[in-house]
Order: structure tokens, then C-alpha cells, then sequence
């Protein structure tokens, strides 16, 4: 009993610690701190005010260069499509999984995802102002020195965070610089009518990144308004839903209310836990603390369980970290799936919540139809001979492997030949899935393609064809392909048709996907 009574006592003591230093405000409301915010992201705030205290939406984390591979895994793993698509605007050299060079990739997926019906969520894991990006997560040897930090990781001298908040100085004006660029990307959701959970300088209560745990005259808040009030009377930006968040406090100088910077600089309350420490004092103070304003769950290696979701019903999404969602096993998703409180994008009650926004939106109600999303042929793919339907040329000419990276308006496919006299050839195409002829070089020959999705993206049509000349002769080959995944995603099937100098030719290519590890 006196056990109980002490962390009974312990924790009241935190929660009225996390809060002496700013009083309640009389009532939240659900209009943006953002002065004449766009329909839209009065419409979505609206939305997640509606579900408080009664829902919680699903959401996935994407790495910035990966579109939604790790949404994709999640809705194959699970058995359910997250309703909130999360990503970075990254800070990593070209081809890293964080590269900053994937930004207009990000805009064009986030607008695919807005009309799939997802939630689009953005953080970005900031460059220093004592570097150029691309910079590295943590500290590299020989990279950098104590006076230029050039990671995300690592802490600032004392008088370069002070030169930060100062306008005129140098690192001030290469920060406006740095926030600049990430702006013009965010300008064009603005202008594609798309609003933004946006949720900048996360964690940063703690000491881990660059522009954390700073406390006093020049402190993190100070950074935190500084960017809101460059976005918001600067560059205008008026499709943000302003997300602070914060790291569970496990150390006094941590406290929530030291790093608050007040009510008309945010709209979401949110935090990130890691390790399912989903401590009830952390929710009731940030329940005190957001003063009717919604919470969510910046981050999470593992979604909250039904019990929590009992005792914490304000949590309005959580997300998932990108990698992290094998760390909850199927047996664990199927019974949060069938909480009631849990909602995904393919579950017909979001479809009715979501109705409101979506029409604030100009957007087509969703549907059980519409939120399948259509078959994406990312992967690497084998040709298995013995499941093929071949003619008496065999596997002669056939791509042996197919490496194919889809986007929305692309398909990039890498096809490898096996060349019995000297090494395999490797042919590279890039398709634009417009449905429109476009000029094309096969085989060293003039040619024209076509390559378009089915009315239902269930399938892609291929037709092309390539003019060949010998001498004084010409020949005209076409080749039309229809691509279909069966199996549940396992297998390729390519219905393949062709005509040329040799005659007709009907045959039905199988191909199997090559795993990796971490493949459901």
C-alpha cells in the first residue's frame, strides 16, 4: 500500500511539474493557429477534433527515397491499409534511403496518397545550420568539426544556437536558406490544395538532435516559433496543421512545459514512444498540457494495445516508424485490427468520417473499391521456365530476371538476358503508364510505345512497336504485353503477343518474386 501511495504521489508530482510553468487556456478550438488556413486543413483538424477521444487512425512512416514501400509492407503484413502516410523531407546524400534529392518524388507520391484517401503526415529530420545539405544522421569521423557540426545528431556550440535566432547573422541566413527549400516543396501541396500534418523539430525535448533540449534566453520553443512564423507570415503557408511534438520525459530537464511554445503556435499535441512505454503520466499531462487540442502519437516502434487505447482514448493517429513494423507480431495486429476504436484506410467507418474532409477537398468519396490501391509491380523477378506456357523457342530471347521500380506515372524496368557466347546483356526501359505513343529505342532500332494501367490498376497493358533494318530492307515487329500479379503478389504473369518477320508468337511468361529478408 505505501509502495502504491508513493507512485501515486510520484506521479502527480510530475504532472504538476510538467505544467507550472503555463497556465490552462479557457477552451481549445478547432480552427488552425494558422491565420486564414486553406478549407482544407480547417476541414482535417475538424476531422481529427470529430474522432478524439473515440478513434484512432493507423499510420505508416516512409523513408524519404522509398515512396511507400513501407506503407505497402504494412498493408501486406497486417491485412489493412494505414490511413496515415508519413514521411521525411530528408537530409542524406543521393541514393540513401533519406536522400534530400527525393523531394519532388515525396510531393508527387503525397498527392497520390491524397487521393487514395490517406492522411498525409510530414517531419524532416533538419540539416544544421553549420552545414550543407546532403549531411549524415550521426557524427562521421573526419566530417565536420566541433565548430560545424555536419549531422542531424550532435549539438551546436552555445554561441552558433544563438546565431541561429539572430537575424543578420551568418548561420540565421543560411537557416532561412535551409527552411526556404523545404518550403518551396511544401508550397506546391499548398497549391495542389493538399494539407499537411507537419510536424518539425520532433523530440525536441531531448539532447539527441541538433535542435534539442535547448532551455533559456536561446532556447528550442524560440527555434520552434521561429519557423512558424517564417512559414506562416513569409512564404504564407497556409495548408500546415502545426504538430508539436515531444520524447517521453525521463529526466527532469525534459519536462513537457519547458519546451512548450504555446497554444497559438500549435495544433496537434503529439509524442513519440519507443519501446511501448506508454506511460499514463506522460498522456495525462499532455491531456492537461493540449487543453482540448488533439494528441497523437508522433512516433511509435509499436502501435498501443487495446488496453492502452482504453485507459488513453485521445490518441487521434499513431505511426508507425518505417522498419519497425514486424516489431508487433500478426497475432497482435489481428486483435488491435478488430478494436473498434482502430481505424484504416479500407474500413467504412473512416470512409464516413473522412466524407466531410474528402468533399472539403473537392475530393470522390471514398469506397471499399476505391481505397484498394492499384497493384504495384516493384521487385525483382526470375523467370521460373517450368510454370511458363513457351513454344518450341523455348526461353530463347526471354528476359531471364526483371527488376521493375514503379511509381505513379512510371514503370522502370532493368531486364536482364542470359547470352550463351558472353556475359548476360542488361536492357534498361523506362515506361510512362499515360496510355500515349512514345518515341522509343529497342534493340538499337526506332520504335514507338504505349504502356498504360487497367481501368481498376489491377493490370498494365504494354504495346509497342520497333522498326528493324537490314540492307535495303526494313521489318516492323509489335509486341504487346499484358502484366498481372497472382499469388498474392508472388508471382508475375506477362500474357506476351508478337508479330514480326519470324510470324506470330502467343506465349505466357511466369515469373516469381525473389524475397528478401524482411518480406512479410
Amino acid at each position: 500500500m505505501n509502495m502504491f501511495l508513493n507512485q501515486t504521489n510520484l506521479r502527480t508530482a510530475m504532472t504538476l511539474l510538467l505544467f507550472s510553468v503555463f497556465p490552462l487556456h479557457a477552451g481549445a478550438s478547432s480552427e488552425p493557429v494558422t491565420p486564414q488556413a486553406s478549407p482544407e486543413a480547417r476541414a482535417l483538424l475538424k476531422m481529427l477534433d470529430k474522432i478524439s477521444g473515440k478513434y484512432t487512425l493507423t499510420g505508416q512512416h516512409n523513408y524519404p527515397n522509398t515512396l511507400d514501400k513501407n506503407s505497402q509492407f504494412a498493408a501486406k503484413y497486417i491485412g489493412k491499409i494505414p490511413a496515415v502516410w508519413s514521411t521525411d523531407m530528408g537530409f542524406a546524400e543521393e541514393g540513401d534511403k533519406d536522400s534530400y534529392l527525393a523531394r519532388p518524388d515525396i510531393i508527387e507520391e503525397a498527392k497520390r496518397q491524397h487521393q487514395l484517401g490517406s492522411i498525409i503526415d510530414i517531419c524532416w529530420h533538419a540539416v544544421p545550420p553549420t552545414w550543407d545539405e546532403p549531411v549524415t544522421f550521426r557524427p562521421q569521423p573526419g566530417v565536420g568539426s566541433p565548430d560545424s557540426l555536419a549531422s542531424v545528431q550532435g549539438q551546436l556550440l552555445d554561441r552558433q544556437f544563438r546565431d541561429v535566432l539572430t537575424p543578420g547573422t551568418f548561420l540565421y541566413n543560411r537557416w532561412c536558406a535551409q527552411v526556404d527549400s523545404v518550403a518551396f516543396f511544401l508550397k506546391k501541396l499548398q497549391k495542389a490544395n493538399i494539407p499537411v500534418l507537419w510536424r518539425p523539430y520532433h523530440e525536441m525535448n531531448g539532447d539527441w538532435f541538433w535542435w534539442g533540449s535547448r532551455q533559456g534566453e536561446y532556447s528550442t520553443r524560440d527555434l520552434y516559433k521561429q519557423l512558424f512564423d517564417r512559414y506562416v507570415h513569409v512564404h504564407h503557408l497556409n495548408n500546415l496543421i502545426w504538430v508539436w511534438s515531444v520524447d517521453r520525459p525521463n529526466k527532469p530537464e525534459m519536462y513537457f512545459s519547458f519546451y512548450y511554445p504555446g497554444a497559438d503556435y500549435l495544433d496537434v499535441v503529439a509524442l513519440d514512444v519507443y519501446g511501448s512505454d506508454f506511460n499514463q503520466t506522460y498522456y495525462d499531462s499532455l491531456l492537461i498540457l493540449a487543453n482540448g487540442k488533439p494528441l497523437a502519437l508522433g512516433e511509435v516502434g509499436n502501435p498501443p494495445g487495446s488496453g492502452i487505447l482504453e485507459r488513453q482514448p485521445g490518441w487521434t493517429f499513431y505511426v508507425t516508424w518505417a522498419g519497425m513494423v514486424r516489431n508487433t507480431l500478426k497475432k497482435q495486429y489481428r486483435i488491435l485490427m478488430n478494436n473498434q476504436r482502430i481505424l484504416n484506410l479500407d474500413d467504412p467507418v473512416y470512409h464516413e468520417i473522412a466524407a466531410p474532409y474528402r468533399d472539403a477537398c473537392h475530393l470522390l468519396p471514398l469506397s471499399l473499391e476505391l481505397t484498394k490501391k492499384p497493384v504495384n509491380f516493384s521487385g525483382t523477378w526470375v523467370l521460373n521456365e517450368d510454370s511458363s506456357r513457351l513454344d518450341s523457342r523455348g526461353a530463347a530471347q526471354l528476359p531471364y530476371q526483371l527488376t521493375v521500380t514503379q511509381t505513379d506515372s512510371e514503370l522502370i524496368i532493368q531486364k536482364t538476358f542470359i547470352m550463351e557466347w558472353e556475359d548476360n546483356r542488361i536492357v534498361k526501359e523506362r515506361l510512362i503508364l499515360d496510355g500515349k505513343e512514345h518515341g522509343s529505342e529497342i534493340w538499337n532500332s526506332p520504335g514507338i510505345i504505349k504502356a498504360s494501367r487497367s481501368e481498376k490498376g489491377k493490370s498494365i497493358n504494354i504495346e509497342s512497336m520497333v522498326t528493324f533494318s537490314r540492307g535495303n530492307r526494313t521489318f516492323e515487329m509489335i509486341l504487346n504485353e499484358i502484366w498481372r500479379l497472382k499469388d498474392e503478389g508472388d508471382i508475375l504473369s506477362i500474357e506476351q503477343y508478337s508479330k514480326s518477320f519470324r510470324g506470330e508468337r502467343t506465349i505466357t511468361m511466369i515469373f516469381n518474386r525473389t524475397h528478401c529478408l524482411t518480406d512479410p
